[in-house]
């Protein structure tokens, strides 16, 4: 079965170069329903699905949460927000040789890697650090008034 330049693939191509910050499947159906309500959650997840295959986009894999997509199809790493769930870019040069580094599993034939670091991005460590501030700040103060 051949696969066509649907307008609708279009559609959703446009959508994920367009939103630039590493939307999931549920992010762009909103993002395109928004403006056209005729196209199915069931349409875009096929699509996305066939342009991730096509190499028109990056599928990256979330552990323990939604995958998300990426514009940007070189391959490179990503860091994930562990309070807000967003995706970044990570600038480090990419280890192209990393899967020939794997030892100890001689049957196993490794044909790619996907990593995504985990941590907190700079607004949700500022909201932390302002929490456990205020935190401190109000424990004297309820000492005081027992």
């Amino acid at each position: 079965m051949k696969n066509r330049n649907t307008l609708q693939r279009r559609l959703v191509l446009e959508t994920v170069r367009r939103m630039h910050n590493h939307p999931t499947a549920d992010e762009i159906f909103r993002e395109i329903a928004a403006e056209n309500t005729l196209i199915s959650k069931a349409t875009v997840y096929r699509n996305l699905k066939i342009l991730s295959e096509q190499g028109e986009i990056l599928h990256i894999p979330i552990p323990d949460g939604a995958d998300c997509f990426d514009f940007n199809t070189k391959p490179h790493y990503h860091l994930e927000c562990r309070s807000c769930n967003r995706v970044f870019d990570v600038n480090m040069p990419y280890q192209s040789d990393l899967c020939s580094k794997i030892v100890g599993c001689e049957d196993f034939l490794v044909e790619s890697h996907h990593i995504v670091f985990s941590g907190l991005c700079p607004a949700c460590r500022k909201a932390a650090e302002q929490r456990a501030q205020l935190k401190t700040t109000e424990e004297p103060h309820r000492k005081n008034a027992e």
